[in-house]
This record gives structure tokens, sequence and C-alpha cells, in this order.
């Protein structure tokens, strides 16, 4: 039989604690139905006529290419048109004297970047240029794609990330990945990482005439190989059992009573002094008595008669 004791706010402690699954997808796995993992040219259209659907792009959810260019450009390198280091916008500071400090510059928007580090990002923006994006669903990366483990490859060159949300390969940039939101970004055919943006001119496309090429068939190709830790928080929930000495020092286990009849008489060892009732299980419960999960222990438990005795229960959701 069971005997029952609510749980004070101070017994139950949640702790979050992050865990980790790598992937790794092949060719048309990427698109399979528990997968789904997209590709999207996007194209920079400067033209004042556009007309919806005229450039589709998508392996699985179709979009437009002018649309997907405009959004990344928006989310991600917004600060980023006019130089790799951002857009400058100038700010003052008020002063606790009354006086002001100023103007100092600072970005005018946020484009979710990787570290704190100087950023260091790039987007073509002559007239039809493209940009490659690789889309990974939030049921695969989790709460964020985890630093350092991000590659992608057309079986040609493999891109890998260096833990500050640049695709590399060979020393030099072809992109970015946005851990956040599962987004890998080819913007380029390779920026030479110690030579920063010296050479490109924003605006007019400066890349040797390569970057089409690598980017459609990172975006379009099938010989695709796409791998990633995902990073996932878990939460654990501990509630403590506590029994005081003076509580649950009685069995209502039947089989302590003697006879056939069950008169309530009860045999001699649970009549000493030092009897003690033994916990084989712990049951939780809601408001209204409905079980919700039982704890089962290793063996039998004996409870205090002279102390407190608390059980710990581990529970993972």
């Amino acid at each position: 039989m069971s005997t029952f004791k609510p749980f004070l706010t101070s017994d139950v402690i949640v702790s979050p604690f992050e865990v980790n699954k790598s992937f790794i997808f092949l060719n048309n796995e990427l698109t399979a139905s528990n997968v789904e993992i997209d590709r999207y040219i996007g194209r920079n259209v400067t033209s004042s006529l556009w007309v919806s659907g005229s450039y589709p792009t998508g392996q699985i959810n179709i979009q437009d290419q002018i649309l997907i260019y405009r959004s990344i450009r928006e989310l991600y390198y917004s600060n980023y048109i006019s130089g790799s280091d951002g857009s400058p916008a100038g700010t003052a500071s008020f002063n606790v004297d009354s006086t002001i400090t100023g103007p100092s510059y600072t970005p005018s928007y946020y484009n979710y970047l990787s570290s704190t580090l100087l950023a260091d990002r790039y987007i073509p923006t002559g007239s039809n240029e493209l940009i490659g994006v690789i889309s990974i669903p939030s049921n695969l990366f989790g709460n964020y794609l985890q630093p350092g483990t991000v590659s992608i490859s057309n079986g040609t060159i493999t891109l890998t990330d260096d833990g500050e949300g640049n695709m590399i390969y060979n020393s030099a940039k072809y992109g970015d990945v946005i851990y956040a939101h599962g987004i890998i970004i080819i913007t380029s055919d390779g920026i030479t990482s110690n030579a920063g943006y010296g050479y490109v001119s924003y605006g007019s496309a400066l890349y040797g005439g390569n970057t089409e090429n690598i980017i459609n068939s990172f975006a379009t190709g099938s010989n695709i190989t796409c791998s990633f830790n995902s990073s996932y928080n878990i939460y654990e929930t501990q509630y403590k059992c506590t029994i005081r000495e003076n509580e649950f020092n009685f069995s209502n286990n039947q089989t302590q009573i003697s006879g056939s009849t069950n008169s309530g008489i009860l045999y001699d060892f649970a009549t000493g002094s030092f009897f003690t009732p033994y916990a084989t299980t712990v049951g939780l419960y809601d408001n209204s008595y409905n079980l919700l999960a039982v704890a089962k222990l290793a063996q039998p438990l004996p409870l205090s008669a002279v102390t407190d005795t608390s059980i710990l229960i581990n529970l993972d959701l």
C-alpha cells in the first residue's frame, strides 16, 4: 500500500545540461523526409521590375532566388555592405558629469555574429551575383550548430568552419555559418584569410569568375556531403523525497499480519522496538493522485527511526 507526502518548492531542482550528437548526410539523404536539409541559390537582381517566381530555387521547398538573397543580406550582412568590418553609425556617449563624448562608431544592425572577434563578412552586391545557402532544420541542430564541427563538401572542395563562423578551405574563406540558425552561406570562391578583403571591390565582384560555378555545385549538385554536431539542452529534474524520523514508521503491507483471516494480529517481528519499515518504490503523483512516474530502488531501504531519510529521484526530460 502507499502513503503520500507533498513536495516543497525547495525539494525540486531543475538543472539544464547540454548534449551533442553528430550527423553526417550523403547525397540524396539530405532531402529525405526525416532530414530535409534544403539548398538554395540567392541572386542579387537590381532591376526595379521583378516577377515573383521568375527565379525558382530549392531542393525541397521552392523559393525565389531574389527573396533568398535579400533575406540573407538583411539578416546577416546589412552592416557589411560597404566593408568587411561593418558599416559604422555615429553615436555619442553621455557622461555622468553632463558632458558628451563622441561620436563613436558602432554597427547599425544586429547581424547574428558568431563571436566577439572583429567581424569579417562579405556578400557580393553586383548585379545578378549569386550566393549559396544551405538550410539545416532546427529539429536536427537543436539549439545551435556546435562551432568547429560544420563541414560541407561538393566532392572536390570541402568547406569546414573554423569555430568563429567562417567557412574555410585551404586557408581561404568561402562564406559564413550562422550557428544559431543552422545556416551555411557561400559567398565567394575563396578570400585568403591573411589578406582580408584588400583585393575585393565591394559591388563590382572582382573574384576571378569561378564563384558562380562553386556556388552552383554546392546549391544544386548531387555529390554533396554535409556533417555537423547538434547542441541541445536536456532538463534534469531532481526530486528530494525526505522522510522524517517520525514519518512512515508503520508498514501497511498486509504480509506482516498473521493468520489467514487477516484479523489484524501482527507477526512478532513487526512488534519489536527495532522493527522499521522498508521503502522499495517511490511514485510521483499529480494533485489528483494520478500516478505519473515510478522510481524503483536497487534494494529495499530501511527507514531510520532516529534521523531523516532522503531519496533523490532524477528525471530527464
